[in-house]
């Protein structure tokens, strides 16, 4: 188990697997929101379901949009169980505590995307600012 601190985040503790790319993310350009994949050809997670799993991703793309989209994904129940960025924007942070989605940013560690592998059990706890990965 390997502990890592970050800036506190927003939204609640979960726990699941993580998927991680070296690359940013958009929820209005880079998904599938009907089929929960990443669609957008060029995506390093093209074709791979978000749904239920922990996304780890350099920083978000897009503005009010892409914010909106966390909560419409919530409501529809195809979802992430939470994002973590090296650098999450303020309207994505405006975004997942509208729809109540674990995020947190700024690891102490390094990298983020370095830090965690896919498939890695990870825990999220946002407002310890704190992210656990299992062996």
């Amino acid at each position: 188990m390997k502990r890592l601190k970050c800036h506190k985040g927003v939204g609640p503790k979960v726990s699941g697997e993580a998927l991680v790319a070296d690359d940013n993310f958009s929820a209005r350009y880079d998904l599938d929101r009907i089929k929960g994949i990443f669609s957008r050809p060029q995506h390093k997670l093209a074709g791979q379901s978000y749904d239920q799993k922990i996304l780890v991703f350099n920083t978000a793309k897009g503005g009010v949009a892409t914010a909106w989209m966390l909560h419409e994904m919530t409501a529809r129940g195809i979802t992430p169980k939470g994002i973590l960025f090296n650098e999450a924007n303020t309207i994505l942070v405006q975004g997942a505590a509208l729809a109540n989605m674990a995020m947190c940013d700024r690891f102490e560690d390094g990298d983020v995307t370095s830090l965690i592998k896919s498939g890695q059990i990870i825990e999220i706890d946002p407002a310890a600012g704190e992210v656990i990965i299992h062996d």
